[in-house]
């Protein structure tokens, strides 16, 4: 894994490297923030917002007045495509005022998180708040970040031995499948939702449960009212599979194929946000499609930084890191889903191996 600046790092090599500590006794991340503070970087962008939610409000309303313009015909194909963008606009929307980026108090965030998360795509806000809370304390912890645990995929050689059932029948291929599998994301969001208003850390479970429903009673309606039953399941399969596809492409270039760590490897804060994330190089084009997101490890450092301030903190942070010697990874974005994906096959060589070897 090249990394800049030029230094190559491993899961292992990436352990040793958290425990460099400091001559001066201090605190490495401390130094950084004072940096980040003292250039302004932290202070909240109001007017980018508003115009931001502005936007993405009037394309969803766009994309509903001409889904009902257009009536019961085949072109709405087109519209299901336009509005799988503009949910997955949404939802970025919703992953910032999670963090708390728009609104410095929890109560308007919650209330703007829920209307935009459970009410505009149908994913619950307080199982998101889990389940991301948990993955940004301790990210590609095989045994904390819940986004690294074994499920449908295997994340590491280790998973991949000890994996069952469904890991197990796919995780030989995964990598050939992962792609397709994100087809199903946006499904799996919505069902995730629902199981999670069972779960004894969800707050407010009717709130959520209410606007999961509306989101849910409306979307079908508006399907099933205006499109005869083939095209309203054509449209919604269309939508959902882009959906989810486009959610799966802003995130997996964030952490996939990066170091992961396990037991009580758990190296400070600067080294453990930075060792374990990628960014992804681009342009104006790229920080719209992936939301911010391409600049994952000035995100992880600073979660509450709105989204215009972090290319200007990259460079403070990825001169810092070269300071203090702590590997910046940075690639294209075609060269990111790459190492994904090798990774990914890798990983999955122990059941490709006992398959042989039967």
């Amino acid at each position: 894994m090249t990394t800049s600046p030029g230094v190559s790092v491993t899961p292992r090599s990436a352990a040793a490297l958290a425990e460099r500590p400091r001559a001066d006794g201090g605190s490495d991340f401390a130094r950084l923030s004072r940096r980040i503070a003292e250039a302004g970087l932290l202070r909240r962008r109001p007017g980018y917002y508003a115009a931001r939610i502005g936007l993405v409000v009037a394309l969803y309303a766009a994309g509903w007045g001409a889904f009902f313009v257009l009536g019961d015909t085949w072109a709405q194909s087109a519209v299901a495509a336009f509005l799988a963008f503009v949910f997955g606009q949404v939802a970025l929307l919703a992953h910032d005022l999670a963090h708390r980026q728009v609104f410095r108090r929890r109560g308007p965030s919650e209330i703007t998180g829920r209307l935009f998360g459970n009410l505009g795509v149908g994913m619950s806000y307080g199982w998101w708040m889990n389940k991301h809370t948990r993955h940004h304390a301790n990210p590609n912890h095989e045994d904390l970040d819940p986004d690294v645990a074994p499920d449908i995929l295997v994340w590491s050689t280790d998973q991949a031995r000890a994996s069952s059932g469904v890991a197990r029948l796919v995780g030989g291929h995964q990598a050939s499948l992962f792609f397709p599998l994100l087809t199903l994301e946006g499904f799996n969001l919505h069902v995730s939702s629902l199981r999670a208003l069972r779960s004894p850390y969800m707050k407010k479970r009717t709130l959520e449960g209410t606007l999961l429903l509306l989101h849910i009673v409306g979307l079908l309606s508006a399907l099933f009212l205006v499109l005869s039953p083939g095209r309203a399941l054509a449209f919604l399969a269309v939508n959902q599979c882009l959906f989810g596809v486009y959610l799966g492409c802003t995130f997996a270039p964030n952490h996939k194929g990066m170091p992961t760590f396990t037991g009580d490897e758990r190296p400070d804060f600067l080294r453990r946000q930075v060792l374990t994330s990628r960014n992804v190089r681009g342009g104006l084009l790229t920080d719209v499609m992936l939301g911010g997101l391409n600049y994952q490890i000035e995100h992880h450092l600073f979660p509450s930084m709105p989204t215009p301030h972090l290319r200007r903190a990259q460079v403070i942070v990825r001169q810092y890191c070269a300071e203090v010697g702590v590997p910046y990874h940075e690639t294209g974005l075609l060269r990111s889903y790459r190492e994904a994906l090798t990774h990914l096959h890798r990983v999955g060589e122990p059941i490709r191996r006992q398959r042989r070897a039967r």
